[in-house]
């Protein structure tokens, strides 16, 4: 099982992309990210990221059918950490628990993102993807009994 086919063909999009192009197609990911349902108003059981030199928010719920849902919220003036959670939100849809905890912890250097952006958004990113992937283990280890 590895990570979702979306999310493999965003990451070889962005890693064979010249650099000009990836500043870009960040931006779309930025603008791509949801809006937060109202239940998260206040960012009410959202996480905060403190990694993130950004307010960064997080939610995720794994449901009956192992499907994770997952939430995020950042300001409009951080793109790139909006990116992130664009990225994530897009390449994710419809993942399964499995699929989200196969996600490499090093993706946003296998994006190539280390040569278009600095070393500490990338770290903000993976710890991003690090929360993520730790709520999604969390509720499935409860569910199969602590395993």
């Amino acid at each position: 099982m590895g990570m979702p086919e979306k999310l493999r063909e965003i990451v070889d999009e962005f890693a064979s992309a010249p650099r000009d192009v990836v500043l870009e197609m960040l931006l779309e990911y930025a603008d791509a990210l949801p809006p937060l349902p109202e239940r998260f108003a206040g960012h009410a059981g959202m996480e905060q990221v403190p990694e993130c030199q950004t307010p960064f928010f997080l939610h995720a719920e794994v449901g009956p059918d192992a499907r994770v849902s997952a939430w995020f919220d950042c300001p409009p003036e951080s793109p790139t950490t909006r990116a992130f959670a664009g990225i994530l939100a897009t390449g994710l849809a419809g993942a399964t628990a499995d699929e989200v905890l196969a996600v490499p912890d090093d993706l946003y250097q296998r994006m190539g993102l280390a040569a278009a952006i600095s070393p500490l958004r990338v770290r903000g990113g993976s710890a991003i993807l690090a929360r993520l992937k730790r709520q999604v283990r969390e509720q499935t280890s409860g569910a199969r009994g602590g395993d």
